[in-house]
């Protein structure tokens, strides 16, 4: 594989991924590229729905969409991007995305650098396919994505090992988006100056990393009673079953807001929390990224390979001999998440609740 110099390049384009948890926990890599490269241009290209995960960063100079419903359907609109990204002669690719997909679109956008993991049978599209190892799938997936720069030789091998280096995912949510969110929340009745909590009982990736409803409802109504707290339901459309399961068993109403934001607006959201409660999930890294006390509660998953990274964070795990299984639904008696208790979430939640606004929260 041919050596690449950094100083010869200037203009970059990184194909992003398409998750927001995988969103977040790519940002250490990106920092590294921008240290990397100071003098080239860096543009990402992501999917609308994680957009505003790198509204205004510093790490990157240009966020550009691949809007696969309309400007860049099917087959022709994927001809069209590509034509779009050949059209501004980037010098290097790279791919944070897997996907077979994600190197033939650099490849036809005739970029001359194109760099990434060879896997999903696209090694031969790349100029630079680089080899996954073993010890790297045993830590955090935050070094899966600086590991691809240091298989380049630009970062050392087994960053990991390196007691000095922290990878930092921390962001900031976005003025305007702070204020539509407070301004969500007045309509609401909650006024500025009044505590929530924010819970997150949903899970993109199955019913496996969902911590139970009515066990949701039991913390939420103890907090709010003991706390004088407004409870706040965050997610997607997509979680709205659940929530209604979590609402249906509260005694006091919650505020739902699951599915009726934005992104942004949703970081706004969850910036102001006092605290939020949540499963192993997209918002969970997210509030990571913004640095909230939160309670991580996780059953099929690893907190070793995808945790939050934040020292405001709290796990709540049921070790057993079974998990992290990575399965969507559970085929046998669910354990790891039976065996986490109401009085054990609740324990922690006053944990962080009683530490008081200043150390608790932003």
């Amino acid at each position: 594989m041919k050596a690449l110099d950094p100083a010869k390049i200037r203009s970059i384009l990184i194909r992003g991924t398409n998750w927001v948890g995988d969103s977040v926990i790519a940002i250490p890599a990106m920092r590294e590229i921008r240290r990397l490269f100071p003098q080239a241009r860096i543009s990402l290209l992501v999917r609308p729905w994680v957009r505003d995960i790198y509204a205004d960063r510093e790490f990157i100079d240009e966020i550009l969409e691949y809007d696969k419903e309309r400007a860049h359907a099917g087959w022709r609109g994927f001809v069209k991007l590509a034509s779009e990204l050949r059209a501004r002669r980037f010098d290097l690719a790279i791919l944070f995305q897997n996907a077979f997909e994600a190197a033939l679109l650099a490849w036809w956008a005739r970029i001359p650098q194109r760099v990434g993991y060879a896997r999903d049978g696209r090694a031969f599209l790349l100029t630079h396919p680089c080899q996954i190892g073993t010890e790297v799938k045993k830590v955090h997936q935050a070094y899966y994505y600086l590991n691809l720069l240091a298989e380049m030789g630009w970062l050392p091998k087994r960053l990991w090992e390196q007691p000095d280096y922290q990878p930092t995912i921390r962001i900031h949510a976005q003025d305007s988006d702070i204020r539509e969110a407070r301004e969500i929340l007045r309509k609401e009745g909650i006024g500025d100056n009044e505590v929530f909590v924010g819970l997150n009982p949903g899970a993109f990736y199955g019913p496996a990393k969902r911590w139970f409803p009515d066990r949701y409802a039991a913390v939420a109504d103890s907090v709010a009673e003991e706390y004088n707290a407004r409870i706040v339901v965050l997610g997607s459309s997509s979680d709205l079953p659940v929530v209604e399961q979590v609402a249906g068993n509260m005694k006091r109403k919650p505020v739902i807001l699951a599915g009726r934001t934005t992104l942004g607006q949703l970081m706004g959201l969850i910036s102001q929390c006092r605290l939020l409660i949540t499963n192993d999930s997209g918002p969970m890294h997210l509030a990571a990224a913004l640095d909230v006390p939160q309670l991580a509660i996780f059953g099929s998953t690893s907190e070793i390979a995808t945790g939050p990274l934040s020292a405001n964070a709290v796990i709540i795990k049921n070790q057993v001999d079974c998990n992290p299984c990575f399965l969507r639904e559970c085929p046998t008696d669910f354990r790891c998440m039976e065996g986490i208790s109401v009085q054990q979430v609740l324990g922690k939640a006053r944990e962080v609740l009683e530490k008081g606004p200043a150390a608790a929260c932003k």
